[in-house]
């Protein structure tokens, strides 16, 4: 019975890093982003990312505001969770701030890599977030 407690909590522990650690990588030193075809320089870029799903990026920078004036709004943008672990990025609070007016979501790319859009929100101080959804092709089946 002991080895059986022993083995679930052993199974336990190495399925939750599994799923929180194993698969991220740190992100940083991005000095710029592509926003409508133009390099655009960012500070302070710290990110998560992952070869296992496009999905799996996130992304905290300083940038300016005025350079995201020629990206493609985004009404459709849904800031996704990222890791626990990852302090500088919190989806709700994204969410919250997207709907509220307080933030502004554009997509720097569509379907890149194919059916994954690339979303960025911005604050008016710069703050910046990056993540990546679903597109529209598989948001609607």
């Amino acid at each position: 019975m002991i080895g059986f407690l022993a083995f679930t909590a052993v199974f336990g522990v190495a399925l939750w890093w599994a799923q929180t650690r194993f698969w991220y990588e740190r992100v940083e030193g991005i000095g710029a982003l592509t926003v409508a075809g133009v390099p655009t320089p960012v500070e302070d870029y710290q990110g998560v990312d992952a070869s296992s799903s496009p999905l799996k990026l996130r992304g905290c920078f300083q940038a300016d505001p005025a350079a995201f004036a020629r990206a493609e709004p985004a009404p459709d943008a849904t800031p996704l969770t990222g890791p626990g672990w990852f302090d500088c990025y919190d989806a709700g609070t994204l969410t919250e701030d997207l709907a509220g007016g307080r933030a502004r979501a554009y997509a720097l790319t569509r379907d890149d890599p194919d059916g994954f859009d690339l979303m960025a929100a911005i604050y008016p101080d710069g703050r910046g977030y990056l993540w990546r959804q679903l597109g529209a092709q598989y948001r609607e089946q």
